[in-house]
């Protein structure tokens, strides 16, 4: 069955777009067919993320009626499709994020598995993408502030009737200071799809341009990412196998591989 999953949050700079990105190619690993929609489109970043920053025909192109969705999409060396959004604010009175819904059954014909990064807060253009979707992510991180807009961002799914299909918790630090899995889990009455790691290796990655499954697949973020993909997907993946050999590791941290 072909899903289209958003990726919302209730305020900005939680992983929104780092997640939909790692989810993306993270089911895209188990080879299935994945398509990564921006549909942020005041601050777009995922093709920012997966080095496509300007491409000639992009989302707001077919928003705008100037173009075809199958038009619009880009293939990453990793087989992972991408439909980003303009990084110009020339255009962006004039389009309309409420037509996004009306593309829906085009982009289920491009892939199986649909992820859209949605703007952050909970405006019309977040709205916009909400609609869009058959099931709902929602990012947070494990502090109060970040809880309290993933609540509003709950909230708002239940109103425009759209299910959720769980909370991935992000930058997971695991001190005493953070909120537990338990009290997340308490506050916001939905289903804990996974918790990501705190890493470098995500900086690293953003830094190649790239996905950290794809730079860095052993790390411990991309096997977090991978076990929430798993389960998506009905695939079996045992992350403590993925683990890098304790000599690779020695072996890089001397500089000899």
């Amino acid at each position: 069955m072909k899903q289209i999953f958003v990726i919302t949050s209730g305020k900005g700079g939680v992983g929104k777009t780092t997640t939909a990105i790692n989810l993306g190619a993270a089911i895209n690993y188990f080879g299935k067919d994945v398509l990564i929609i921006d549909g942020n489109l005041s601050t777009p970043n995922v093709g920012i993320h997966l080095n496509s920053p300007e491409v000639p025909i992009n989302l707001n192109h077919v928003l705008l009626g100037k173009a075809e969705p199958s038009e619009a999409i880009y293939e990453h060396e990793s087989g992972l499709k991408i439909l980003p959004s303009s990084l110009s604010i020339k255009e962006l009175k004039k389009i309309r994020p409420e037509k996004l819904k009306d593309f829906k059954e085009d982009f289920k014909e491009i892939a199986d598995y649909i992820i859209i990064d949605s703007a952050a807060g909970l405006g019309p253009e977040a709205e916009s993408v909400i609609d869009v979707a058959d099931e709902l992510i929602i990012i947070t991180n494990p502090e109060m502030p970040a809880i309290a807009d993933a609540l509003k961002a709950i909230k708002l799914a239940e109103q425009r009737n759209k299910p959720i299909l769980g909370v991935i918790v992000t930058r997971v630090k695991k001190n005493k200071i953070e909120l537990s899995p338990e009290t997340v889990k308490e506050m916001l009455e939905v289903p804990i799809l996974g918790m990501i790691p705190e890493d470098l290796d995500i900086q690293r990655a953003l830094n190649h341009k790239d996905a950290v499954v794809h730079t860095h697949p052993k790390s411990h973020c991309s096997r977090a990412y991978k076990e929430i993909a798993s389960k998506l997907v009905n695939e079996i993946y045992d992350s403590d196998k993925d683990k890098e050999k304790i000599m690779i590791r020695f072996l890089k941290k001397i500089g000899i591989k």
